[in-house]
């Protein structure tokens, strides 16, 4: 397979082009790694393909992003980071739990390459002061499974989503700098493998104690399925503990959390 279209030679985006990232990498992940200006989506580039385990596809824009839930994702051109990354996991494990694996290695990215406070936001979001800065799209097909990660990195107040479902932030609002966005994909892949590697040997409890210390929900107010109560710790299996207000305590495995504001 070549290069995505719209991967020119190119431009002044330089800093996430093959020549400039190939050098930084010090991992798997990455190898090989597929740029391009544009694409609909970088999910789509790597749905059903038979390149390697750790293919990463980036996109300085996407015409046709998505998030969880098939929600929109926009960006802005040359402001944000837009990747894939191809998983072939054992057989028998439990993908969803795939989504906190990535979250927590995006936070501890960030964390590391900005000195901002990060947290992990069940089951799909990072979270910086204001807002949050990244989201995780899972898409298995087969025996694989296509990540898709999206950082606000240098985006300006107007440049984020006017009425996002939770409000939004980038990077640079959040530091008052601009952030390499070169250093930060590397340091996110290298994060992803070490975690992912973590994760294939030990399973999500291998990775508890650091979702503890990062979970954005915990002790906060909550409602699910109309019901409403205080979030808890996330389980090893990956469920949320939410200990409703009549006493009980379930455990939610997917759908929407809304975190109530009264």
């Amino acid at each position: 397979m070549g290069r995505p279209s719209g991967s020119g030679e190119s431009t002044t985006l330089s800093e996430l082009a093959p020549d400039a990232l190939a050098p930084r990498l010090s991992g798997t992940f990455g190898r090989p790694y597929l740029y391009a200006i544009e694409l609909p989506s970088t999910q789509d580039v790597l749905r059903g393909s038979d390149l390697p385990h750790g293919t990463v596809v980036l996109a300085e824009h996407q015409t046709a992003g998505r998030g969880r839930s098939a929600r929109s994702w926009d960006d802005s051109a040359g402001k944000a980071l837009l990747f894939s990354v191809l998983l072939r996991p054992p057989l028998a494990a439990p993908l969803p739990q795939l989504s906190l694996v990535v979250g927590l290695a995006v936070a501890e990215a960030v964390e590391r390459e900005t000195g901002i406070a990060t947290k992990v936001k069940w089951p799909n979001d990072v979270l910086a002061p204001g807002g949050k800065v990244g989201g995780i799209l899972l898409e298995a097909s087969g025996t694989s499974v296509v990540c898709g990660v999206g950082i606000n990195v240098n985006q300006a107040e107007t440049e984020l989503p006017e009425q996002p479902r939770t409000p939004a932030t980038s990077l640079a609002l959040a530091t008052g700098s601009a952030v390499d966005r070169g250093l930060l994909l590397t340091s996110v892949l290298a994060q992803f493998e070490r975690r992912y590697d973590n994760w294939v040997v030990g399973g999500l409890e291998a990775l508890a104690e650091e979702l503890s210390a990062r979970n954005a929900l915990s002790g906060i107010r909550v409602r699910t399925a109309g019901r409403e109560g205080e979030a808890g710790a996330i389980s090893p299996d990956g469920r949320l503990t939410v200990n409703l207000d009549r006493g009980d305590q379930i455990l939610v495995e997917s759908g929407e959390i809304e975190i109530v504001t009264r």
